[in-house]
Formats: C-alpha cells, structure tokens, sequence
C-alpha cells in the first residue's frame, strides 16, 4: 500500500468513530431545552470561565443585532441530554439574562443587568423584564427567535471524541492546563472534580503548600492534589514517561474517573487527609521549601513534592507511628544523591517524575 493510500485509509477509518450533525436552533428552543433538562451546560464550569459584565453584554448585543457567534458544541449522551462541550458561557450568559439560570447547588441567578455597548450604549441597565429599564415584549421575542449554531457529536461516536474535541477547542485559550482537566473531570465525573476541590481547599494542605497568587488562581493546587494520587498508584518503572508529563496526567485522570468510588480507585480522601495532616504538624510551610543544612529558604519546590509525597504516602503508617524522625528524614533530601540527580531545571518532568517516584519509594522505607 502507497502511503497516500494508506492515509486515506487511515482518514476514512477515524472519521467512522466521529458521527457529528450540525442544525440552527432559536433561543426560544434552547430555553426550552433548558427547562426540560435536555441540554447540560455544566454550571460547575463558572469555576473556571469567568466573563466579566462587559463580555456578557456584548454577547446580548450580537445577538439583538445579529451578529454572528462561534457555533456551540455539544455531545449527544445515551440517555440523548447534550452535554455542552464548547459554549457553556454563552449559554449561561443568555439564561441568565432571561432569568433561569441555576448554579450548581439548583440556586436561581439573579437575572444579569447590561451595559452599554460600542454599537448600543443605551443598553445600559436594561434587564430582561424586572427593573425600570426592561425589553419591550417586542424585542424579547425577537431575542427568542434569533438563531444559534450548534454542531452536535452523536451518541454513536468513540467514547473518548468529546473530551478530545474539548481539548483542541480550548487549544491556546487563557485556561491553564488543570482548568482544561478540570472542565474535561465534570463532563467525565462530577463527584471526582467536587472531591478534588475539596481537598485542594483541605487545611493542612493548604499550609504545606503555600503557593503564588497566579498559581492559586490557575487551579494549580487542584493539579497537585492529582499529582498526588498519580505518584501513589504509579507502577512503572523509571524509565522517561512515553509522552509529557501534561498528558499522562489527562489520560490518568481520565482512566481514573472510570472508577472513581469502587473499592479499588487511586482516590483515597484518607490517605490524603492523613499524609498532609502528617506534614503540616511537623513542619508546616517549610515541607517543600529548599535546607540548606540550617535553615529553610525559598518557594515551594515541586520537585520536593513529588519526591517527598511519594515517600511518606508510600509508608505513612510507619511515619504515622514514627513522626519525631519525620522532619530530618525530609531536610536530607536537599542532600541525597537520589532527589539531586533527578530534579532541577535541566530534567522534564517526563523524566523526573518516575525516576522520582520509585527512588522516594525507597528514601522514605523504614530502615
């Protein structure tokens, strides 16, 4: 076979395990939809996409003077609920003008009020139909009709099209690569993303790892409560990873929410809760904080996490009952052959992390 023919092949093969179906719908159909609950738009997702009133508001504004918007992707479930995989803004935006829109306890919004515009700056205070400044019964109807594109992903597509499509669509955006995951956890578990806000959010934790402003608002904690799991259930060896260390974390995470909540799942709230309540009590916000043999110095160390984490979760019941040779078990690690060679800027963390992971195994072993 040509390698044209092979390709062609190799096209027409992937382009079975996609079956997608594009219509306009008005906003009036949406709505109801809404109401019905056959559209998901994942309100846990206002965690991460955050639009300002001035981006709403020229949002309602290229709808009124028809404007077009990017089209809105949606994944067909089996049950036939879309699930929104691109577009959850603007559909929040717009049900939350009209008053139905419902977070993600089930609260009702309170309706949004516009601001003016560069094309229609007396759009200022107007809101749907409660306050001085309403739409008349003429324009509301209007708004109802105006049409929306959507491109739907049919429920017969390979399993994993939606999150893929998501990723790529969201490819150079302001998101960080763990409020991605984060968006791609809801559509694949809820419970698991509710389960990892929490413990990002758990107090020891927050102690021993204090972390920069731009950090703390790119979900990077979240990727560390991740982090933390993936180095307890690694079980390779510690050869560099296949692929980055960005991706083997995604694909983790998702063949991790397969199983989230059976007895055998990598995600243990115990575990978690003993090993940082462990660390936070003996040596508090220096943990992760470079020793350079009298005192602590620097920010957080992630290569230090990683190694020191692995360690103590590996063998926390023996540190549980032995915690006074803890700390000085942890300030030797600045000076051990095994995190030096391993860590610092010069090693990717396609190569550290295993090599990391299976040498902290053995630092932190009894003796």
């Amino acid at each position: 076979m040509s390698p044209t023919m092979a390709l062609e092949e190799q096209i027409r093969e992937r382009a079975r395990e996609i079956h997608t179906d594009g219509y306009s719908m008005s906003i009036g159909e949406v709505i109801r939809m809404y109401r019905d609950g056959d559209i998901d738009i994942h309100p846990e997702f206002q965690r991460v996409f955050r639009w300002a009133p001035e981006q709403k508001s020229r949002l309602i504004e290229s709808i009124l003077l028809r404007i077009p918007i990017p089209p809105i992707f949606v994944s067909q479930r089996l049950d036939g609920v879309w699930d929104v995989i691109d577009g959850v803004q603007r559909l929040a935006t717009i049900l939350e003008f009209v008053g139905l829109y419902r977070d993600e306890n089930g609260t009702l919004r309170q309706p949004s009020e516009l601001q003016g515009t560069e094309y229609l700056p007396d759009l200022q205070g107007y809101r749907w139909e409660v306050g001085d400044r309403t739409f008349s019964d003429v324009m509301q109807r209007d708004f109802k009709r105006a049409k929306l594109e959507f491109r739907i992903i049919m429920k017969q597509s390979d399993a994993n099209a939606k999150y893929d499509l998501f990723q790529r669509l969201n490819a150079g955006t302001q998101l960080s690569p763990q409020e991605v995951r984060n968006c791609l956890l809801v559509m694949l578990n809820v419970e698991m993303f509710n389960t990892l806000v929490e413990l990002a959010e758990n107090t020891a934790f927050v102690t021993t790892v204090p972390l920069s402003e731009p950090k703390e608002s790119q979900a990077y904690r979240q990727e560390l409560v991740l982090r933390f799991f993936l180095h307890l259930s690694y079980s390779g060896s510690q050869t560099e990873l296949g692929q980055e260390f960005g991706i083997y974390l995604t694909q983790w995470m998702g063949r991790t929410a397969a199983s989230f909540g059976a007895p055998d799942s990598p995600i243990n709230r115990s575990v978690f809760e003993r090993t940082f309540g462990l660390l936070s009590r003996l040596m508090g916000d220096d943990t992760f904080r470079r020793y350079d043999g009298n005192r602590h110095l620097g920010p957080f160390s992630i290569a230090c996490f990683e190694f020191v984490t692995a360690g103590v979760g590996a063998h926390l019941n023996y540190w549980e009952g032995n915690p006074s040779g803890l700390p000085e078990q942890i300030r030797s690690v600045w000076s051990a052959v095994e995190f030096r060679n391993n860590s610092g800027t010069g090693v990717s963390p396609r190569r550290r992390v295993p090599r990391l992971v299976v040498e902290a195994r053995k630092f932190f072993a009894p003796a």
